[in-house]
């Protein structure tokens, strides 16, 4: 397995923090936000590398982050430097496959993201279905379901449809930048692209997916930490306790 980790982003909103900085290598406690997503992942033991997708703006950065890791971990730019020039993460999955030739079933996960629950949960639960898979969270805020993919399911997990960015949402699940694809299934982001998938929300291929394979939807366990801006960052400095390895998801 494959874990591909969008970092290509330009964290406009947290600067001047991160105007020639990386978000995801900005530090939680003792470590980066990279650090706590891909120590943890490699628990599992089932992921053979790790890549990491940058912009040419700050691949230096993760060049320089990667060798003090222990992990396989490739570390690829996708030639944006500004947030006007950028390909959006759809295209910059399907920019990673193509560029390294996958063939595996991938991982893929936005690079700035803070949890206090492990993502080995995850793999576990879409190894059991033996399909593509998602995670959920109730969300009772309407204001933020509307910027966010929001899911439709059935009773037994199974994605019925995946809406971006909703005017009316048609559930309160929200779906978090996680997502385990199946080869089959990662290899048809060309073809969903060339289709008229959305490309700039990583989600969009989940909406476009659903409809022609079975992708399921794992209950969150625990809490995300999403850093919009710079209060929020300070917020979770002092607020991460670290990661809870308690949660046991069943399928």
């Amino acid at each position: 397995m494959k874990c591909l980790i969008l970092c290509a982003g330009y964290a406009t909103r947290l600067y001047p923090l991160t105007e020639n900085f990386p978000k995801p290598l900005l530090k939680i406690k003792d470590k980066t936000i990279l650090d706590w997503l891909v120590d943890d992942i490699d628990t599992s033991k089932k992921v053979d590398e790790y890549v990491v997708i940058s912009n040419a703006k700050y691949f230096s950065h993760f060049e320089v982050w990667a060798k003090t890791k222990s992990q396989n971990i490739t570390v690829i730019s996708d030639g944006t430097t500004s947030n006007e020039t950028r390909l959006g993460a759809v295209k910059d999955i399907d920019f990673a496959i193509k560029t390294l030739n996958i063939r595996d079933d991938i991982l893929v996960i936005a690079g700035d993201n803070v949890l206090d629950f492990s993502l080995v949960d995850f793999i576990n639960y879409a190894e059991s279905k033996g399909s593509s898979a998602v995670m959920r969270y109730y969300e009772s805020d309407v204001q933020k379901l509307s910027k966010s993919g929001v899911l439709t399911i059935n009773d037994s997990d199974l994605v019925l449809e995946m809406q971006e960015k909703p005017l009316k949402p048609n559930s309160n699940w929200c779906c978090p930048p996680f997502y385990f694809y199946k080869s089959k299934d990662a290899l048809l982001i060309d073809t969903a692209i060339k289709n008229g998938c959305g490309v700039d929300a990583p989600g969009s291929f989940v909406s476009w997916l659903c409809n022609i394979s079975k992708v399921f939807a794992m209950e969150m366990p625990g809490k995300r930490y999403d850093i919009g801006d710079l209060l929020s960052y300070e917020d979770v400095k002092i607020n991460f306790k670290g990661i809870k390895k308690e949660n046991k998801n069943g399928n």
